[in-house]
């Protein structure tokens, strides 16, 4: 990218004929057009500036435009101030800090994180600069969505962190999966748990499965709060946000529970004499087996072949999106949802109810899970093969196209259910294991030309693809449902418990071993100064000189004659 120096002034006839003297020569005076153009060519560097500001050396002044579309080649050696016309103006040196701050944050913007922090260590000023980026804001977001603690959104610094603080700690905390945990395991159910959904803005915990009862935990200590009554049949999706709380069952109702005002665990699921505070949703005629809200709209999968989407005011069903086989999942954003039915993927506009693209065959067999990254752009599918598929949407003006990015095969039995959160992607097979994928390697950020930050996949071959980081096994078969979030895993499966996943303990561990690092750091780069001025100075650089340096005390010593007369008498 040029930029051109807002200091800059056409050059006047006086220069023509300056540049065509012979000594210089490169090109003619005839061979310049004397009509204007808006083309310039800079000559930086020209001339030396005679004016020198105390402390500084000479300061070159250069990039001037004239009116031609060939360029000039002038040595700074062959020119002096006074053979220069006198209405030439050249503009002194200047850095990045410079430029319009609108600049300086567009340039900034086209960079990831990692460059990103990279430019904040080069100087004190493009340390403030990039640290107090609007970008890193973006990063966050695009990853995690907002933080679920307070944070001033019009703000850069909240709370004494800016987003960039805000940012590297959260991307530290990713890590801890790959560390120590403990495990805790909920007993409350009668039978199997066919459906976990962790709710990690309110520290919630909501299950449920064949005996029928929603029951919610605390995620924390892992006790039971509340359950529901028996809801008469098999409950096979549950869904929550901090207004609502949704389960489906086999008979085709979608049972929800209103948020109680000033409740701390936000949900009666026991009943409320105000009996606004729960609806019943009839629609489908056969078993739900997905779900999942956003802030206007409730989304549900049946095995009767379609996904219907529901006004959350109203609560009506406004779209109806048919397919050719049973859905076993779906995973709403923005205007599209994504969904699996048989073994096809499909992407959908919830708008006009128009089928974006599809991917025939994902897997052998049934497509039971789906997942899908916070921005929507990538796809995640485990299928009845026991493999797992990676898959990029990329839209353009005509039309939508899924392209397979990578492929695993982490476990023997059909793959059961999938859950993402950057950069982990977890999966809960029949097989009784968990797998565990860092994705973070396939993706690089990139810029496209309308401005929007998008991840973008970096296409490797197929042998290139690592397999799972972790695999956590030890456990009965057939986990049905998983899920990730605030260091923690949660999965329920046929043996009718509830297991959690812990991983504060590993996060404390790193910050620790973190803090460690910084001291050892820090004592080195000490030692490396102080040696540094000593061996300025001339003086000796190991640990008993700067010793001896510091305590010196001027004696005279005695002779080694006077010793020994002394010794004799």
């Amino acid at each position: 990218m040029a930029f051109e120096c807002p200091q800059s002034t056409k050059v006047s006839q006086n220069l023509v004929e300056f540049v065509a003297n012979t000594d210089i020569g490169i090109i003619e005076p005839n061979q310049l057009s004397p009509k204007p153009n808006t083309e310039g060519t800079a000559i930086p560097n020209l001339v030396p500036n005679t004016k020198r500001e105390p402390g500084k050396g000479e300061n070159i002044k250069g990039a001037s435009k004239f009116n031609s579309k060939k360029g000039i080649k002038v040595s700074a050696n062959n020119l002096n101030q006074s053979s220069v016309p006198g209405d030439v103006v050249f503009a002194s040196h200047r850095s990045i800090t410079d430029l319009p701050p609108a600049l300086i944050s567009e340039i900034l913007n086209c960079l990831d994180p990692k460059d990103l922090g990279i430019v904040s260590c080069v100087s004190t000023i493009l340390r403030s600069l990039a640290s107090e980026h609007h970008a890193w804001k973006e990063f966050y977001c695009e990853r995690w969505g907002l933080p679920t603690a307070p944070v001033a959104l019009d703000s850069v610094v909240t709370d004494d962190k800016s987003w960039k603080d805000i940012f590297v700690e959260r991307e530290f905390r990713t890590k801890t999966f790959m560390g120590r945990y403990s495990m805790d395991v909920l007993y409350g159910h009668t039978e199997a748990v066919r459906t976990v959904f962790l709710l990690a803005s309110a520290k919630l915990i909501f299950t449920s499965g064949y005996d029928s009862v929603v029951r919610m935990w605390d995620m924390e200590d892992g006790l039971s709060i509340a359950s529901s009554r028996s809801l008469g049949c098999t409950i096979r999706a549950v869904a929550a946000d901090r207004k609502l709380l949704v389960a489906g069952g086999t008979d085709g109702f979608i049972h929800c529970w209103r948020a109680v005002e000033g409740l701390p665990h936000l949900f009666e699921l026991r009943g409320s004499p105000n009996q606004n505070t729960e609806v019943r949703l009839w629609g489908h005629e056969g078993p739900i087996t997905s779900l999942a809200l956003d802030l206007t709209r409730i989304y549900s999968g049946s095995w009767d072949t379609t996904v219907r989407v529901w006004d959350r005011h109203t609560m009506k069903c406004t779209v109806v999106l048919r397919h050719s086989d049973w859905v076993w999942g779906l995973v709403p954003h923005d205007t599209t949802v994504a969904s699996t039915s048989g073994s096809d993927v499909y992407v959908w506009d919830t708008n006009s109810g128009t089928l974006l693209t599809i991917v025939p065959n994902a897997h052998v067999g049934n497509t039971y899970a789906l997942a899908r990254s916070r921005t929507g752009d990538f796809l995640f599918t485990g299928g009845e093969d026991g493999a797992i598929h990676m898959y990029e949407i990329i839209n353009d003006s005509y039309e939508t196209k899924a392209w397979h990015v990578a492929a695993w095969v982490p476990h023997s039995g059909p793959v059961h259910s999938l859950a993402f959160e950057f950069p982990w992607l977890v999966s809960a097979s029949s097989d009784g294991k968990l797998a565990l994928i860092d994705v973070r390697k396939l993706l690089r950020t990139s810029r496209r030309a309308l401005g929007k930050r998008t991840i973008k996949v970096k296409h490797l071959g197929e042998a290139t693809i690592e397999p799972p980081q972790r695999m956590l096994h030890g456990f009965k078969s057939n986990l049905y449902s998983v899920d990730i979030g605030a260091d923690r895993i949660v999965c329920g499966g046929e043996e009718g418990v509830v297991r959690i996943w812990n991983f504060t303990e590993a996060l404390e561990i790193e910050r620790r071993a973190r803090a460690l690092r910084g001291i050892r750091l820090e004592n080195r780069m000490r030692r490396r100064k102080l040696q540094t001025e000593l061996s300025s100075k001339g003086g000796r650089s190991d640990q008993c000189s700067v010793a001896a340096k510091k305590n010196s005390v001027s004696c005279v010593w005695p002779s080694k004659r006077g010793m020994s007369g002394k010794l004799k008498a």
